[in-house]
């Protein structure tokens, strides 16, 4: 089984930052004003707690969401999602979150494959998780969808590039 002592230090932070990316991605594909933005954030930081909680989580993305549990991880998510994607617009964001997450895909692959289709999966889960997070399009709370088509796209860009189904 892999752990952060299997990646490289540059490695080790493209995978600190891929639950960021992941919903980041369906964040900027179709931004949901202050409170949808918001009840998205809090999707994204739920799957981490889940996953906290879940005795029987993959190991890998244990070590993972331990890394959000410290100042440090956090800072190296931080940073490096802000000059991955600074001065970017709402699709260049996608785009390169989408790419990034290909990106990771790839690197799960070669160094990890016995834990690669869990985290590619778990990946998968919060962008989705975020979609569903705020409806779209909707006035004060009525009407909309819960999942919009660009989001619905997006999902599916992730997937692709995660190597996963949507």
């Amino acid at each position: 089984m892999a752990d952060k002592s299997s990646f490289t230090a540059d490695e080790w932070k493209k995978l600190i930052e891929a639950p960021m990316l992941a919903a980041i991605a369906v964040t900027a594909a179709d931004p949901s004003g202050l409170w949808g933005t918001l009840k998205e954030g809090f999707a994204a930081s739920g799957t981490l707690a889940k996953v906290k909680a879940d005795a029987g989580a993959d190991p890998l993305i244990k070590a993972i969401v331990a890394e959000y549990e410290t100042s440090e991880g956090r800072a190296v998510a931080r940073d490096g999602l802000k000059a991955r994607l600074a001065g970017a617009k709402s699709a260049d964001i996608t785009s390169a979150a989408v790419a990034a997450l290909g990106e990771v895909a790839t690197l799960l692959g070669a160094k990890a494959p016995e834990n690669a289709a869990a985290v590619r999966g778990w990946l998968a889960s919060i962008s989705q998780a975020v979609a569903e997070a705020s409806k779209e399009g909707g006035f004060l709370g009525f009407g909309g969808v819960q999942v919009s088509d660009a989001e619905q796209a997006t999902i599916a860009q992730v997937a692709s590039a995660l190597k996963t189904t949507a």
